[in-house]
């Protein structure tokens, strides 16, 4: 278990939260408070999939010194507590955002929305029906589809979750031959080695079957929110082809190239972030 004093800048402090999302679904919240008040907006965390804090170390420990930061555990992580059946999809995850802001009662463009790969997705998706605006979203690596050969998709939906142990060594083959160039970031295969070492197998097998399913191009016009999106030329999982075509189908965004999945987890992302924030404070 992470001690989470250690994520905190010198004389910040943090708290543990359960938040309801709705009926069935509860998400823990941990909330990070700067030594200082500041006059900057709140930062709302959503990472990636099945994702572990500890990707995350650098980028909190900074924020923290200066912002007031919500990072959340979203559905499939093995933390969220569930009643009886629900989905785990880009949309469900989606829902879920929406019901924390108001949860949380961000007041118009007083918040930003900061996510990675499928938490950066879910923001996308959910930007219509958002009850308040943020000032901008900062978005690293978000999947504009999520690629599952079909061999692999028959395997998922043939094996049942208590396999998953059998299963997991063919995962971790299979991103390291096909999906991820180790030789330029040794350091993203291992960070998703832990992450999947760690992961409910219930719920993964819900969501990999839903996110088969999705595709973001079409919402993309429609959003109107500042948007930084920050790729990695050398993470070959969040392709750049599709990174740069989000970036031209957004009517107001901007890329930034970090090159490797590793220096998009590094205290540079936090430089690029307030430089981008900058431009609106």
């Amino acid at each position: 278990m992470e001690n989470l004093i250690d994520y905190c800048a010198p004389g910040a402090k943090f708290e543990e939260l359960y938040l309801p999302t709705s009926e069935q679904v509860s998400l823990r919240v941990i909330h990070f408070l700067p030594a200082s008040a500041r006059q900057k907006p709140t930062v709302l965390f959503v990472a990636g999939w099945i994702s572990q804090i500890s990707a995350w170390y650098h980028i909190i420990k900074e924020l923290s010194g200066e912002f007031e930061v919500y990072y959340v555990e979203t559905r499939e992580k093995i933390s969220s507590r569930i009643t009886g059946k629900v989905n785990h999809g880009v949309e469900d995850i989606g829902q879920d955002i929406k019901a924390l802001v108001s949860r949380l009662n961000f007041q118009e463009k007083q918040f930003i929305l900061f996510g990675s790969s499928l938490g950066a997705t879910a923001i996308l998706d959910c930007c219509q029906g958002l009850p308040q605006k943020p000032l901008c979203q900062v978005l690293i690596g978000p999947n504009a589809v999520f690629r599952v050969p079909p061999v692999g998709m028959a395997i998922i939906k043939m094996f049942p979750p208590r396999m998953y142990m059998v299963l997991k060594p063919v995962v971790k083959w299979y991103l390291k031959t096909f999906r991820l160039d180790i030789h330029a970031d040794l350091a993203q295969y291992r960070k998703y080695c832990a992450a999947l070492d760690a992961a409910d197998p219930w719920k993964l097998k819900n969501g990999v079957i839903r996110l088969s399913k999705y595709k973001v191009w079409d919402i993309l016009p429609t959003i109107t929110i500042p948007t930084l999106i920050v790729g990695a030329s050398k993470d070959t999982l969040h392709e750049k082809e599709n990174l740069e075509k989000m970036v031209a189908l957004l009517p107001n965004a901007v890329y930034t190239d970090l090159e490797t999945n590793k220096k998009t987890h590094e205290v540079g992302m936090v430089t690029e972030f307030k430089k981008y924030l900058a431009t609106f404070i």
